[in-house]
């Protein structure tokens, strides 16, 4: 089983609620499981040394920006860490499909692990607003079967 850190970046607290159900699903599926609502680049850290996978959870706020509680931690992950091919990660992002840059935030968090060289596990889950009220009930099944991934 996988050492599990879910890295959450929250508004209005959508993405924690999604980052606790996942907590309870990957738990349940015998992996070791943490969540950071105020993620640190130490807590970053101890899941990108190939023991370890990332799990981002995140919403968009303003014009496709990260929200205040992970915005630190992407520019130390950007001005820090560089290169990361021991990475894994998967990513969950929540928006409002009536803005322009909708799910940006994730998109962004998405580009950098990218071009940093880590490895996506599964497709990105987005979840817009305008289509779905209990963002932790929609992504019960991606958090299953990502799971199933590790």
């Amino acid at each position: 089983m996988s050492k599990v850190g879910i890295f959450v970046g929250t508004v209005y607290g959508n993405s924690l609620a999604v980052a606790e159900v996942a907590e309870e699903i990957l738990a349940q599926q015998g992996h070791e499981v943490v969540v950071f609502d105020e993620p640190t680049l130490t807590d970053w850290q101890s899941y990108n040394a190939g023991d370890g996978v990332a799990l981002v959870v995140t919403s968009t706020t303003g014009q496709g920006d990260l929200p205040d509680t992970i915005a630190p931690l992407f520019y130390e992950i950007k001005d820090v860490l560089g290169y990361q091919p021991e990475l894994k990660y998967g990513l969950v992002a929540l928006g409002d499909s009536s803005y322009d840059n909708f799910c940006g935030a994730g998109k962004q968090f998405d580009e950098l692990l990218a071009e940093q060289s880590a490895s996506r596990l599964g497709d990105i889950l987005y979840i817009d607003a305008t289509e779905v009220d209990a963002p932790e009930e929609f992504a019960k099944p991606w958090v299953q079967a990502w799971g199933d991934l590790l």
